[in-house]
């Protein structure tokens, strides 16, 4: 992967309505241009279940009372909540030099290498993306990307009540059982957690290099 010393980046977002925050990000994509620094946003949503635009309804099986929403990224159907690290990576994929399948296994990565500081060992699987321990998801990845840009992302599960998974085929799996990082037993608070992701994805980015710039608000162009 090329690291350039260009600048990325990184936006703390907190609780954000996914909607909205959904929109921010097709504009910021549609707007860009080649003189757009790359950045990553970290946010988590109140309840709601994503559909992709493949997936089968047939996988919502119990939705209840939490909004359901149709949206552009890849895969089928999951689940985001408080508790949940959303990890979206905004990235000019062709000006980076980063394909499709090297921006997932970057994200996948990021998250096994969190796994390993804590001495638990994590897998990716190629029929299923996403993070695995021992069987059980504790990180889904779906993207899009447009205009040779990425937005969508990944879900971390920290501290997300897995309860809701339940009411779906997470992924589009009947039998696939989701975790958390408490459930894994890792006590480390959310920020301490999101800072070394941050730091971890942007190795696996090879953005090490890059200047970064921090936020905590939506980027003027996404408005």
């Amino acid at each position: 992967m090329i690291a350039t010393n260009e600048s990325v980046v990184l936006r703390q977002l907190g609780l954000q309505e996914y909607i909205p925050l959904w929109k921010a990000m097709q504009r910021f994509t549609e707007v860009r241009d080649s003189q757009s620094a790359d950045e990553i946003w970290f946010a988590e949503h109140p309840p709601v279940f994503t559909l992709g635009l493949n997936a089968s309804k047939e996988h919502l099986l119990d939705p209840g009372n939490i909004p359901v929403v149709q949206i552009d990224r890849g895969g089928q159907v999951t689940y985001h909540g408080p508790g949940q690290l959303m990890i979206y990576p905004l990235i000019d994929l062709k000006r980076s030099a980063i394909g499709v399948r090297s921006l997932v296994t970057a994200l996948e990565q990021t998250i096994v290498d969190l796994l390993k500081l804590h001495d638990i060992a994590a897998l990716a699987r190629s029929d299923a993306p996403g993070v695995y321990v021992e069987g059980q998801k504790v990180a889904s990845v779906g993207l899009r990307v447009r205009r040779g840009c990425s937005f969508h992302g990944m879900a971390l599960n920290i501290s997300v009540d897995v309860a809701p998974f339940l009411r779906i085929n997470p992924c589009g799996f009947s039998n696939l059982v989701v975790t958390n990082l408490r459930g894994l037993g890792i006590d480390t608070d959310n920020e301490e957690i999101t800072a070394t992701v941050s730091k971890l994805l942007l190795i696996n980015l090879g953005f090490n290099n890059r200047r970064i710039r921090e936020s905590q608000s939506l980027p003027a162009i996404a408005a």
